[in-house]
């Protein structure tokens, strides 16, 4: 080991023991998270040890390494909850060349829970296919080939998007990354219940393309060489070798020009007489007053910040393909329709957070609960102004995917109780639990604020739930009364003033409370 990499890792060791000695809070969450974690891992590598022998042993295997590399590539973009030590701008003022930088942090990176996570996934699909001393001994490279293919394929990707989402270039790529990702795990909830229904046979043909593609061609090779052919072994380890040198290549060209290059977003934009075509446009069908302004500069954020538009994007696409997809396949319910309305009232958590540590600004012009009132509603109505005919469109369109026309009104009013549901406990939550979104990077809280956006989004989403008890629990009763059917639609009314009244109390609440805690916030939301 050379003495660079040598010092990187103990220094991923030394930052990874710092942050566990701030507090007890977060001793605890890495000691749970990792038991958890270990257990996981074991319950695969005796899942996938106990198809050994069996016919379809492979179609789990490769598909299965497959899939675990797609997450490895996939989730430090896009969950909050990636290893921030490893950030390479960190770096930039040290006399370090590219290469041995490379090396040392794709040595770093093998320090972790979710690189031992997938150190027993891996054995366990290599082990279910290896027969013989020849395929043992095959297995024991196509795993460490595999598990470096994996990190070195997530470190590539974070590389090439560190500043993604802090360049307005890059703001749209972001924005589709999003969709992406909502659509391929509706599709794997697709492909999972077609297995459940049909079995692995159908997955063959799938796990014959893949075992050519790389981490999974090392399992493949495993499986070769168990059936004697080591030219397709020997084959499918050197693609597997030859992915592992492209991304290592990619990483370190990424690396340079991160390293090197100057950031677009400190550099001077060339056309200086760019003009804000919609200035005016969207202020003219705004209310007037706070209220207006405060919608107006919601509703840019959604549209002009990366990281907002990207949630809210992502929100819409789920929003829509959990119902309408369910009922395509013929296994939905009408009543998946209230899924949009969750989605998009999840933005309503939060708020304060989304501003960073611009925060500061709105917080000079709130000067008692009537100001904190004004802020809160106007940010509620911007998100209306959205949702309301979003849910609307859901629901219709999935009623009628299903021909269940009577039960539109019901749905719909359940919709409208949900949404009025999360506004007023995101509105709580916002004032209570803020939580900074940091806007360097690909974190979506700040280190050491886990805890606190856990508690605010889904501590606020069983709050929510509960609030919503008394429609559920009319729309229970009416359905299974006698003759209770004819009287189903007056849960649209009912449903959307029992939605109004929750936000009305919801904003109302958490006026007082804003005010109040204005310096906490200010100091929580700036963490980042």
């Amino acid at each position: 080991m050379s003495r660079t990499t040598a010092t990187v890792v103990r220094l991923k060791l030394s930052l990874l023991r710092g942050g566990l000695r701030q507090s007890s809070g977060r001793r605890s969450a890495f000691v749970a998270s990792a038991v958890v974690a270990l257990l996981f891992g074991l319950l695969q590598l005796l899942g996938l040890l106990a198809l050994r022998g069996h016919a379809n042993a492979e179609t789990v295997a490769v598909p299965g390494t497959a899939l675990l590399a797609l997450g490895w590539a996939v989730m430090p973009l896009f969950f909050p909850s990636g290893d921030e030590t490893l950030d390479p701008t960190r770096l930039v003022m040290l006399p370090l060349r590219p290469r041995p930088l490379v090396r040392a942090l794709l040595a770093a990176s093998l320090v972790g829970i979710g690189p031992l996570f997938t150190l027993l996934v891996l054995a366990g699909c290599a082990l279910s296919v290896a027969h013989g001393g020849a395929a043992y001994a095959v297995a024991v490279v196509a795993v460490a080939l595999a598990l470096l293919v994996c990190v070195a394929l997530a470190r590539a990707v974070a590389a090439a998007n560190v500043r993604l989402l802090t360049s307005r270039r890059g703001r749209d790529l972001a924005v589709l990354s999003g969709l992406v990702i909502a659509v391929g795990a509706q599709l794997v909830n697709f492909g999972a219940q077609r297995i459940g229904s049909a079995g692995l046979g159908p997955l063959r043909p799938v796990a014959d393309v893949l075992s050519w593609v790389p981490p999974a061609a090392a399992v493949g090779a495993v499986r070769a060489a168990s059936q004697g052919s080591y030219g397709a072994a020997a084959a499918r380890l050197l693609v597997t070798a030859a992915a592992l040198a492209l991304l290592v290549a990619l990483w370190e060209r990424s690396l340079t020009r991160l390293m090197t290059l100057p950031d677009g977003s400190t550099l001077q934009t060339a056309d200086t007489r760019t003009r804000d075509r919609s200035a005016g446009g969207l202020a003219r069908l705004l209310p007037g007053g706070r209220t207006g302004t405060v919608m107006e500069r919601a509703l840019r954020y959604v549209w002009r910040d990366p990281k907002t538009k990207a949630a809210w994007v992502t929100s819409l696409a789920i929003g829509l393909i959990v119902p309408v997809f369910n009922a395509v396949q013929g296994t939905g319910s009408i009543y998946f329709a209230c899924f949009a309305a969750g989605m998009l009232g999840i933005q309503m958590y939060n708020q304060f957070g989304q501003d960073t540590s611009a925060f500061w600004m709105v917080a000079l012009t709130i000067s008692s609960p009537r100001d904190a009132y004004d802020e809160l509603r106007g940010r509620a109505l911007a998100l209306l102004t959205i949702t309301l005919p979003y849910a609307a469109l859901v629901t219709v369109v999935t009623t009628a995917l299903l021909g269940d026309w009577p039960r539109l009104p019901e749905v719909l009013g359940l919709s409208l109780a949900l949404l009025g549901a999360m506004l007023a406990t995101g509105a709580w939550t916002s004032a209570r639990f803020p939580y900074s979104i940091p806007q360097e990077g690909h974190k979506n809280v700040a280190p050491g604020q886990a805890g606190l956006a856990w508690i605010s989004i889904f501590g606020g989403m069983v709050a929510a739930a509960l609030l919503c008890s008394p429609v559920i629990t009319a729309a229970i009763w009416l359905n299974v009364s006698a003759g209770g059917d004819a009287w189903t639609w007056l849960l649209l009314p009912a449903g959307g003033a029992y939605g109004a009244a929750l936000t009305w109390a919801g904003l109302r609440l958490a006026a007082p409370r804003t005010a109040a805690r204005l310096p906490e916030i200010l100091a929580a939301v700036s963490k980042g």
